[in-house]
């Protein structure tokens, strides 16, 4: 999809709010609905403005690239499923009130998917039929329901939400927990793409089921869950190396996993206490943005997932499964990266890279530096938005600051006499005064 790189403020749909709203109990959900990224609809249901629908394409399309470089092939699901499959699986009536039940006019029981291991463990067994057809990786970008009883914090515990599952066959134990470590490292270099510093940690697997899993962890005082691990894994660098996918991952996969990090379902006091020295040790809250899991064959046993092996036996494949909120990632990079005046965004996933602030909408020499500004963005590929708004330059620097585009370029009069504009770093907060050429320069560089 490809994104309109360049907009001007006063055409663009962008409803700020300067109060907090009063539902909002956390930071992401306060500044989304400030920054008019979203609005609820229902309970747990939310709209996606053209903001929050700009940054929510960007980090889609993160998470495709690099499931992309890992060897995975996207398909596309539907979001209502038949009931059947559930059954043969037996989640049907184990999944429990989380899932939205169905019936259509010809009186056929259906659902809103949840997940999709039994529709893409179908899909497979319908055109799988031998060794050679392993191993295969699909996976999909789709929109799922969980009827939570709660639903809060906005886009981080919803009841629609947007995800990226993934799905995983191959014929031997050996073969699907080398594609376990492959989206296992897959997972490290995505978030790291997006700023973020994650921790992944052995997970209960819950209704996915299955005995090898793990929770992608980002530390924030917001999070849902307390987590306990090595301080070390903070310093920790997916992207230090080039990652050769066909390759043996097991050296990176335990380097991530030989220290101890652990959810509060899986914290053994006595083993944190003896492996990590107490200076190392790290007690904090979490918000999860991924979980990955091997469950063997669960799935493909009762659904019938079998392939002939090379001795001309029958046997069921084996699986695995690998989800990132793609939605939910939003609010949780917000919780990593805001302060007191808004959300300040990594480059990688910021709606636009340079806001213009027009200082005297309809002063001649304004409006031509900014025009010309306008126009020198585009053609240099950077996304650059156009404050050209008739209104008070107090209320434009506030709405920058709470949108959080990583460079601001403020013109006004005073400044323009001297062939200057000012050049402000989100980020940093640093200010300076330079030449349009080199302010130009330095956005487009940066």
């Amino acid at each position: 999809m490809r994104l309109n790189p360049a907009v001007r403020l006063s055409e663009y749909f962008m409803p700020t709010l300067k109060e907090n709203p009063a539902e909002a109990e956390i930071a992401s959900h306060r500044l989304m609905l400030r920054a008019g990224m979203i609005r609820q609809s229902a309970s747990g249901i939310y709209s996606w403005l053209p903001m929050g629908y700009r940054v929510l394409r960007k980090i889609e399309q993160i998470v495709r690239e690099e499931q992309d470089r890992a060897g995975a092939n996207e398909i596309l699901m539907p979001t209502i499923q038949s009931a059947d499959l559930w059954r043969k699986s037996g989640r049907y009536d184990d999944y429990g009130k989380e899932m939205l039940r169905i019936t259509d006019r010809h009186d056929r029981e259906m659902l809103f998917g949840p997940t999709n291991e039994e529709l893409i463990t179908d899909l497979f067994r319908d055109g799988a039929v031998s060794y050679k057809d392993c191993p295969q990786m699909m996976y999909h970008i789709q929109w799922k329901f969980r009827d939570e009883v709660r639903p809060r914090f906005g886009v981080m515990r919803g009841r629609e939400f947007f995800m990226k599952d993934g799905y995983s066959f191959d014929l031997t134990v050996e073969d699907g927990l080398k594609s376990y470590n492959r989206m296992f490292v897959s997972y490290l270099r995505t978030y790291a793409k997006m700023g973020l510093q994650v921790i992944p940690m052995r997970a209960d697997t819950g209704p996915i089921g299955g005995e090898n899993s793990h929770e992608f962890i980002i530390l924030a005082e917001t999070g849902e869950s307390e987590v306990f691990c090595h301080e070390d894994f903070l310093s920790l660098d997916p992207n230090a190396e080039a990652v050769n996918y066909k390759g043996d991952l097991q050296p990176i996969v335990d380097q991530w996993t030989s220290m101890y990090a652990a959810t509060e379902e899986m914290h053994d006091e006595g083993k944190f206490e003896a492996e990590v020295p107490e200076g190392k040790r790290v007690s904090a809250r979490g918000i999860e943005v991924g979980h990955i899991f091997f469950f063997g064959t669960k799935y493909s046993e009762p659904l019938g997932a079998v392939v002939q092996d090379k001795e001309g036996k029958q046997v069921p494949v084996q699986m695995g499964s690998y989800g990132i909120g793609v939605s939910r990632l939003i609010g949780a990079i917000i919780e990593a990266h805001h302060d007191e005046n808004g959300i300040i965004w990594p480059e990688s996933v910021a709606p636009f890279q340079v806001g213009i602030i027009n200082l005297r909408v309809g002063d001649d020499a304004c409006d031509e530096a900014c025009e010309g500004m306008f126009t020198k963005l585009q053609e240099a590929g950077v996304e650059v938005m156009y404050d050209d708004r008739d209104t008070k330059a107090g209320a434009k620097f506030a709405d920058m600051d709470l949108i959080g585009l990583p460079w601001q370029i403020a013109v006004g009069p005073r400044s323009l006499k001297n062939g200057q504009v000012e050049v402000k770093n989100r980020r940093t907060g640093e200010k300076q005064e330079v030449s349009i050429e080199a302010a130009l320069e330095l956005v487009t560089v940066s």
